[in-house]
């Protein structure tokens, strides 16, 4: 059991039923009245987002998340499948799944799966990942002091902003918590 007053940011915890990820908080201490804690949760299976007070003492259990590293083999259009390094299981996820880490991740990429009660419920890519840009305008000579940025095409066909000497064939490394472009490699 959790108790309200140590929620903190990534916290999972069962509340009706149903199983939240703390994604913000904040302890408030009125003046006046009792102390509460403001939240916001996300429900890890639905990724429905709500707002909820409770009282600091207010106890939930904690829900334990299982994660597995797999590996991306391919997709059929509809599903998503993965394959256990150790046990050579696939494993066919859905996009609603998938939609955090698509972007970001080819064939062959190792991720991580993440399960409750052996129900897979999402797809973390790595914080970093290289990856080949496809498409985009071709770079000058000297455009490497202004700070402006192009459009690139990835090769997953994600797009993204990156510096203009950045050419077409070149391998990026691209931080997927923002999805920001970080070095060429």
């Amino acid at each position: 059991m959790i108790m309200a007053g140590d929620f903190r940011k990534g916290v999972t915890v069962e509340i009706d039923g149903q199983v939240w990820s703390i994604a913000d908080f904040q302890h408030v201490k009125p003046g006046k009245g009792a102390a509460f804690v403001r939240t916001r949760l996300k429900n890890v299976m639905t990724g429905a987002v709500l707002e909820r007070t409770f009282s600091p003492t207010d106890k939930y259990p904690k829900a334990h998340i299982e994660t597995k590293e797999m590996q991306y083999l391919y997709s059929d259009g509809e599903l998503y499948y993965f394959m256990d390094t150790e046990s050579y299981e696939q494993l066919a996820l859905n996009h609603d799944n998938v939609e955090d880490a698509i972007d970001f991740i080819i064939e062959e990429s190792t991720v991580t799966v993440r399960f409750y009660k052996g129900q897979p419920f999402s797809v973390a890519a790595p914080n970093f990942v290289e990856l080949t840009i496809t498409e985009t305008e071709p770079g000058f000579k000297g455009d490497t002091a202004t700070g402006t940025t192009k459009p690139a095409t990835l090769e997953t066909g994600y797009v993204i902003n990156v510096p203009l000497f950045v050419n077409e064939g070149d391998k990026i490394r691209i931080d997927t918590r923002t999805g920001e472009y970080m070095s060429r490699v």
